[in-house]
């Protein structure tokens, strides 16, 4: 059982960090818009924009989930029988 909370407490401190991180990349993607005269690399580069946004949050909310699972198993654990 200490392997499941010392693991949930960690990928909370993950999420709690990449959230962060990840709310900083949104800002700075704000502030900073594509300004080029060209429509194709424009277009290319809030692509990318929208993909690095939405990688970082889907980093964070899997740290998220899995310091929710693995608290849940920490907490199963100890209405499990043992035989």
């Amino acid at each position: 059982p200490i392997n499941f909370i010392t693991g949930s407490l960690t990928s909370f401190i993950l999420f709690i960090c990449f959230y962060s991180i990840s709310q900083k990349i949104v800002i700075y993607f704000s502030l900073h818009k594509p300004s080029n005269s060209s429509e194709i690399v424009q277009s290319i580069s809030s692509s990318i924009n929208t993909l690095i946004i939405g990688l970082s949050f889907l980093l964070t909310f899997s740290f998220a989930f899995i310091g929710i699972g693995l608290f849940i198993v920490f907490v199963r654990s100890f209405f499990v029988k043992k035989i």
